[in-house]
């Protein structure tokens, strides 16, 4: 995938597992996986954290070859997924972080030039997160809305 904002070409996100079946080496099954999943978004963890600590600390290398799904459609079917995708509150953050550095710093063209960048990302993705209907429709990308979205 190039990059967005930048003249580079970047590099391909990830490679395939290399089994389509899960390891015969891990201790978890399918439903004790899925209860560590549930135990953990409890304690307010994040999917890409949840991935993370089940990858680590139980040795699971993808839920999705365990479970078939991926956390966040593990998630949704308990009721317990998140209001806004994670990829666009990780960028509702950042913006909100530079509009609190620039508010310091008004001088700092260099961020800027950021927050224009992270902004068009957030308005990118909120557009399809609207045509996937993750987003209500009449939902937009407010810089006072997102602040309270991101502390609240």
């Amino acid at each position: 995938m190039t990059r967005m904002h930048t003249k580079d070409k970047g590099k391909s996100g990830s490679t395939a597992p290399a089994s389509k079946e899960p390891p015969t080496w891990i201790e978890l099954s399918e439903k004790e996986v899925r209860e560590k999943i549930k135990e953990l978004r409890k304690e307010g963890k994040n999917p890409s954290e949840i991935g993370r600590i089940l990858r680590d600390k139980h040795g699971v290398p993808d839920v999705k070859i365990m479970t078939g799904e991926k956390i966040t459609k593990i998630l949704e079917k308990q009721d317990m997924g998140m209001e806004y995708p994670e990829d666009l509150m990780n960028l509702m953050e950042r913006a909100v972080k530079i509009r609190k550095h620039l508010d310091k710093n008004k001088k700092d063209k260099n961020n800027k030039r950021n927050l224009k960048l992270t902004e068009s990302k957030i308005r990118r993705l909120v557009k399809y997160y609207k045509e996937q209907g993750k987003i209500d429709e009449d939902w937009h990308y407010d810089p006072e809305k997102a602040k309270l979205i991101v502390e609240g």
